[in-house]
């Protein structure tokens, strides 16, 4: 590999909808610049929602060509595969749904010169939210072998790798981050169908719109809040319509905003008052880090990491139970100062343990060894 020539990189991903593991390797793209070519493949071929967030002067292909990442396992798309992956530098691989690439790797690595790979877990969908499938977690097994590292967010999915996948010795936590100082100013976009009234709290999430979010779940909650508390819900996804039905349902329609999904939340973000999470599984939601940056409070059932991310004084909102989730909703949303107190500490931590450049540094240095010491990320 050419010193000098861009580090030609493949990305096999479960779904390119713009969620939490796609912004996050999005950033992590639009950092690299010109330093990398990018080739990304989707295991869901019209799920690529996250492309609109890549910045224009990236080098970025999406092929109709290449293997596919669904259908049936099997030797011979496997061995396609294996064939696509010589031509790069680095195969940087993200859950569940880019598994069989990774077994591709695992079955042709002895018999090819395969490039590296790197796998990266952020979570789970609902069907393994409380247990994993044992099913996949032997695929898993199987797989991960011939993998360069694991990359996980949170310490939830590293005791699960090292516990359930075998996959300990080459698991690597790295916290999400993000540019904390651009979330500390005013917002300077409005959010499509939210027009902030006098005396009004506005609860927000971001998320994508699927069934292991459980936004209805939010809805009922926050159905049950006085009238001038309205539920923001950016993001985009199958359960759009469900949404949209229980807020019908419980009579809180006219209080419910859902604009799509939205760039730059820097920009936007600091509309909310409190960010709430209703989520059956979470790791380390980049989401959270954003509402702290933002200096607000966050609400949220006690998922993955979220307890442990939030200031101290934040930690007794993070609910164990129904009661407990609409009782924080409603403890928040009728205290103005208790929010300036929370988001305010939620703001320094943010600073001291989110900031990207932390971020950036550990995955700089995690690829550039998989590089044998070629560097991806522009000095800034």
């Amino acid at each position: 590999m050419e010193s000098n020539a861009p580090v030609r990189l493949l990305h096999l991903h479960s779904s390119f909808s713009l969620g939490g593991k796609e912004a996050r390797a999005v950033r992590l793209m639009n950092l690299m610049g010109p330093r990398a070519r990018h080739t990304i493949l989707s295991a869901v071929p019209d799920a690529l929602g996250a492309r609109n967030a890549i910045d224009p002067g990236i080098n970025v292909d999406f092929p109709a060509d290449a293997p596919p990442l669904y259908g049936k396992p099997g030797p011979a798309r496997y061995r396609d595969l294996s064939r696509y992956m010589q031509q790069f530098d680095l195969v940087l691989s993200y859950n569940w749904g880019s598994m069989d690439g990774v077994m591709a790797h695992r079955i042709f690595a002895p018999f090819r010169r395969l490039p590296p790979l790197i796998h990266h877990e952020d979570g789970f969908n609902e069907d393994e939210s409380i247990k994993r499938n044992w099913k996949r977690n032997g695929f898993r097994r199987l797989a991960l072998p011939t993998a360069e590292a694991l990359v996980v967010p949170s310490t939830l999915l590293q005791r699960i790798a090292a516990d359930e996948w075998g996959a300990g010795r080459r698991t690597t936590l790295i916290h999400n981050g993000i540019d904390v100082a651009a979330y500390a100013v005013p917002p300077s976009m409005e959010i499509p169908g939210l027009e902030r009234r006098e005396g009004e709290v506005v609860i927000g999430t971001v998320a994508g719109l699927r069934k292991v979010k459980d936004l209805p779940r939010l809805v009922r909650a926050v159905a049950t809040l006085p009238a001038h508390v309205r539920l923001v819900i950016v993001g985009q996804g199958p359960e759009r319509a469900a949404i949209a039905a229980e807020a019908a349902a419980c009579g809180m329609a006219d209080r419910l905003v859902m604009p799509g999904f939205m760039a730059e939340p820097a920009r936007w973000i600091g509309h909310f008052d409190l960010l709430a999470l209703s989520s059956r599984s979470e790791q380390a939601p980049i989401a959270v880090i954003e509402a702290m940056a933002a200096g607000m409070p966050v609400v949220s059932p006690d998922v993955g990491d979220v307890a442990a991310m939030v200031a101290a004084e934040n930690r007794r909102f993070i609910a164990d139970d129904e009661g407990g989730f609409r009782g924080a909703l409603a403890d928040i949303a009728r205290d103005a100062d208790l929010r300036a107190r929370l988001g305010a500490a939620n703001r320094r931590i943010a600073a001291q343990r989110f900031d990207e450049s932390n971020m950036v540094a550990a995955y700089e240095n995690l690829y550039a060894r998989a590089l044998e010491g070629r560097r991806l990320f522009s000095a800034n």
